[in-house]
């Protein structure tokens, strides 16, 4: 069953979990070389294309969640086709690098980024590339700011103004006498 075409969206706004494999899984990010030049490739679209909120670099693919600034097929355009041009000049490289297309997931609500970011965390200690995240040279958190929306509300709950009474429904309030 074929997955129905993505819509293009425009200055959206919005906040996707998005991932890319390379082609037949290829390993090629194992190399520190690769790696790096795909970290230089995230932070040089990173503010025009996108705001990027966090990154993993596993040996054949990436997760990033990013905030895209036109659209989010522009800014995975930019990534893989960027990163594609310069590989095959540094590393003379005459053959394809990614799959194609990639997948995106629209980040909802505060919990829905951090269940995405845990995952993030916990896949180079799942594949067995570290012991702890903490110790994974191409993870990445925290780089732009996350949309107020998706802030948790302990962050985003206060703005340091006066907290107003909620109000109530009239059904709810209570009835005065005449």
């Amino acid at each position: 069953m074929r997955r129905p075409p993505r819509e293009t969206v425009r200055s959206s706004g919005q906040t996707y979990f998005v991932s890319s494999q390379t082609v037949q899984r290829q390993p090629f990010f194992r190399h520190e070389r690769w790696a790096v030049l795909l970290q230089e490739f995230f932070q040089h679209y990173r503010g025009g294309s996108f705001l990027l909120h966090a990154y993993v670099i596993m040996p054949d693919h990436f997760h990033m969640i990013i905030s895209p600034q036109s659209s989010l097929e522009r800014a995975m355009q930019n990534v893989k086709g960027g990163f594609s041009f310069r590989a095959r000049s540094a590393f003379e490289w005459k053959h394809d690098i990614w799959q194609p297309g990639f997948s995106d997931h629209r980040i909802r609500d505060a919990e829905d980024l951090d269940r995405h970011i845990v995952y993030m965390q916990h896949n180079p200690v799942q594949a067995r590339l570290c012991l702890a995240t903490e110790s994974y040279r191409y993870f990445a958190v925290n780089i732009d700011p996350i949309p107020q929306r998706l802030k948790p509300l302990s962050l985003s709950g206060s703005d340091g103004g006066a907290e107003a009474p909620p109000l109530q429904s009239q059904a709810l309030a209570p009835r005065m006498e005449k």
